[in-house]
This record gives structure tokens, C-alpha cells and sequence, in this order.
């Protein structure tokens, strides 16, 4: 038992108290092997943590050089007056623009900063996923009929779970909105729910096989969604990656 080996016992041969005491070892022993265990499981968990942590801040970082940089640029060449920056009226709204594209980005960072990658199932709550379905789809449904797309929601079965149900609209909410902003006018987004699974498709151009493995890394955008206009922050799948291993049902 010094050694820490999982097998050591003491042998229990009376039932007097020495018997009693050595079943009494052999009980506090096996439980100090599981705290252990259960420690070690933990320090893992922290330790992923903190990298997936310095991980996302540092590609936040490198995020946000590109509009700085341009915003710089602008600034530097209004004070030289040089071509086209001698208007200084047209680049101030060009740079209101920036600065409001870096405010969004810096509320969008810290909002996923907070997400809680080490939080267990502390939140967890039972509930049908076929009576909340409707109302996640709602503004999707209001975005899809403005872009002139067909939605159909087909809920097939009651679907009862047990999980973080402000974790799983925020899953849904994220892949619904991809559906929505990369469906042409005129193409569809269908959204399946059975008893064990929710589907959602949408007729878009395929993100090609090699990069798909690349979507769930923060701030990664395919070639044609590059425009923040049009292709959002990169953060959503990335989002939807790090609750759902955080809301397994």
C-alpha cells in the first residue's frame, strides 16, 4: 500500500478486531485509490482546459491584428494626406466601420472566453427537445423567409433528454444560423427531429472533404465565407464543438 499498488490488500483471516480492522484498511484504502484517480481525471481536465484556453486567445490575438493593422494604416496615411486619404470624411467612416467590426469581434471573444470548458453536469435538467424545437426555429424560420429560402420543420417523435437545455439552444441556435447564411435563395433547410436525433440539412456548396476536419477550429473560415460580412466570426462551430462535449445526453 506504500507503493501505491492497486493490488496490495490485507488478507482478512479472523473476524475478530483484527479482522475488522484490516476489512476496515482494505475499505479506506481501495477509497483513497479512487480519490486519487478521480484527481488525476480532474488535473487532466484542467490541463486540456487551459491549453484549449491559450489556445483560442492566441488565435483571438492573431484574429484581431488584421483590422488593427487597417485601422492603423488608414490613420497613418490620413495624418500624411496621402491620395485617396486626404478625404478624410469618407476614411472616418471607414474606420467608424472598423472599429465597429473590432468591438464586435472583442464582445464575441470574451463571450466565448466565458464558456466553461471544465463544467460537468451540474446544469443538467430533463425535458422534451419536440416542445422547445419550434421556438429555437422560429427566428430562423422569420431570416429564411426574408432570404426568400424554403424551412420545413418536421418533428417526427417525442424526443426526451436529459442534458444542459441552455447549452443545447445555444448548439442549435449556432448550426441553424450556418444553415440559414449559407443557403442560397430559393434552396431549402430542412430540420428532422426523431426520437434520438436531430438532422439539419441545407442546400449550400459543400465544404470540400480535406477541410472539413478544420471547421470547429476557432475563427476558421472556408474560401468563400473569408468576408466577415457574410461569413460571420469563425466562432460558431467552434462554440458548438466546446458545449457539446460539455452537454452529452
Amino acid at each position: 500500500m506504500e507503493q501505491m499498488d492497486k493490488t496490495a490488500r490485507c488478507t482478512v483471516d479472523t473476524n475478530d478486531e483484527i479482522g475488522v480492522l484490516a476489512s476496515n484498511v482494505n475499505m479506506l484504502y481501495s477509497s483513497l485509490l479512487s480519490t486519487i484517480e478521480n484527481l488525476e481525471e480532474e488535473k487532466q481536465k484542467v490541463s486540456e482546459a487551459e491549453k484549449s484556453k491559450i489556445d483560442f486567445l492566441r488565435a483571438a490575438s492573431h484574429e484581431l491584428k488584421t483590422p488593427v493593422t487597417a485601422l492603423n494604416a488608414i490613420l497613418e496615411n490620413m495624418i500624411l494626406g496621402v491620395g485617396k486619404y486626404k478625404d478624410r470624411d469618407t476614411c472616418l467612416l471607414e474606420c467608424k466601420e472598423i472599429t465597429g467590426q473590432i468591438s464586435f469581434m472583442i464582445k464575441e471573444i470574451l463571450d466565448t472566453s466565458r464558456l466553461d470548458f471544465t463544467q460537468e453536469k451540474k446544469n443538467f435538467e430533463s425535458f422534451d427537445l419536440s416542445d422547445s424545437l419550434p421556438l429555437i426555429c422560429e427566428p430562423y424560420q422569420l431570416i429564411a423567409k426574408a432570404k426568400k429560402l424554403y424551412f420545413s420543420l418536421d418533428i417526427q417523435e417525442k424526443c426526451p433528454i436529459h442534458t444542459s437545455k441552455k447549452n443545447l439552444e445555444k448548439i442549435l441556435s449556432n448550426v441553424l444560423s450556418n444553415a440559414v447564411s449559407y443557403t442560397n435563395p430559393g434552396h431549402r433547410v430542412t430540420v428532422v427531429l426523431t426520437a434520438d436525433q436531430i438532422e439539419v440539412r441545407n442546400e449550400c456548396v459543400p465544404i470540400p472533404r480535406e477541410k472539413l476536419h478544420r471547421v470547429f477550429e476557432p475563427f476558421y473560415r472556408p474560401d468563400f465565407a473569408r468576408d466577415r460580412k457574410d461569413g460571420g466570426n469563425g466562432l460558431g462551430l467552434y462554440i458548438v464543438d466546446t458545449l457539446s462535449k460539455k452537454s452529452v445526453i
